[in-house]
């Protein structure tokens, strides 16, 4: 027997999250599918700019509860040696997503939407309707949401584009116990990637990094592979050097791509990482997930209503102010990326924004939003 419902969210991350919070609360059915039990760790660089705060607000979630670290600098350093400081123009926060996606999930079970512990294995359209198969269900809903990450088994099976290309990126993350500045974010520059550090609740550091998968196997272990690469980075060096593990084994993960990826795909809604993902150099990714979340709700909110005419109008909407908000962040990240693993380039530029620092901030006003603000 088909369980039915008006809006399905397929992923419980962040944006997936986010938008059954805010439907629920404009009064949307809505049922959300994740097939993984909460608290989880991620890999995730775990800092969230402050242009959520009022929509979190309005969502009527305390973030303030759990004691997120309160970040206000960010610090850029080359793998010549050289660094930056500068402070970010809105600031931001520290929460890890074992903490955040676990208080949004408790919300969603508070607030009595339906969640559902499965995995999804196919996704059709027909007649105007979805039906979603799951290992153990069968879902009819008027409209989909996919939310389910960087890369999924769903992405095989909807024969996406970027799926099919192999990707050169792994990234790897881990919890630290270190002398670290609260207020500070740092990015740092190594051959074939970048680490970001920063603290997150419980006074405990996140490093999370992303390399080159062909540069990362020449080495027989994670360790082996930092203590010969991102120990280059003088700065990367003194970091991990005076920080204890936390965690028994660092979390990875492979082929993350930065492909372009489509915000509608078979008529299914695309949010956060599944719509697109920024380079972590940008680090902004939180905050454009939770941001994707309150565009597709709002637009749907407006479709239901009749505000929206037609599904197509739908899609046709979305794609526009996703593209709007998001198109030249992805494109400012993908070409910083390209231009800092040049050598020479990095040298240059470092060299240029230490005489003129005002171009750091026009390129962190580039990455990021204004603070967001609902309508509904």
């Amino acid at each position: 027997m088909q369980a039915e419902t008006e809006i399905l969210i397929i992923g419980g991350g962040l944006a997936g999250l986010t938008a059954a919070l805010h439907l629920n609360k404009v009064g949307l059915n809505v049922t959300l599918i994740e097939k993984d039990t909460y608290p989880h760790h991620k890999v995730c660089g775990e800092y969230i700019s402050n242009e959520v705060l009022l929509y979190f607000a309005w969502l009527g979630l305390d973030i303030e509860n759990l004691a997120p670290t309160l970040i206000s600098d960010l610090l850029f350093t080359s793998l010549s040696g050289k660094s930056i400081k500068t402070k970010l123009p809105l600031g931001g926060f520290g929460l890890s997503r074992y903490t955040i996606d676990h208080y949004l999930y408790t919300e969603l079970i508070r607030r009595k939407i339906n969640v559902i512990h499965d995995r999804v294995v196919q996704i059709n359209f027909a007649n105007n309707q979805f039906t979603v198969a799951t290992a153990n269900h069968t879902f009819a809903a008027a409209y989909v949401i996919g939310a389910y990450g960087k890369r999924s088994s769903i992405d095989v099976k909807l024969n996406r584009s970027f799926i099919n290309k192999r990707s050169p990126y792994l990234a790897v993350k881990a919890h630290y116990r270190a002398d670290f500045p609260n207020n500070l974010v740092s990015l740092h520059n190594f051959k074939g990637g970048y680490c970001g550090v920063s603290k997150v609740e419980n006074d405990r550091l996140n490093i999370c990094y992303l390399a080159n998968y062909e540069h990362f196997k020449k080495y027989k272990s994670i360790l082996t592979f930092q203590e010969n690469v991102l120990y280059k980075n003088r700065y990367l060096r003194a970091i991990f050097e005076n920080a204890t593990s936390l965690f028994d084994i660092p979390l990875t993960i492979g082929q993350i791509s930065f492909e372009r990826k489509e915000p509608v795909y078979n008529h299914i809604l695309m949010i956060g990482d599944t719509a697109g993902l920024i380079h972590p150099l940008c680090g902004n990714g939180m905050a454009m997930a939770i941001h994707a979340a309150k565009i597709v709700s709002e637009l749907l909110h407006q479709r239901i209503e009749g505000r929206i005419s037609s599904r197509a109008a739908l899609e046709e909407s979305y794609t526009a102010h996703w593209n709007s908000e998001f198109k030249s962040r992805l494109k400012m990240g993908r070409m910083l990326s390209s231009l800092l693993q040049s050598t020479n380039f990095e040298s240059l530029a470092i060299n240029a924004l230490i005489k003129m620092p005002f171009l750091l901030n026009k390129i962190i006003k580039q990455t990021h939003g204004k603070p967001i603000t609902t309508s509904s």
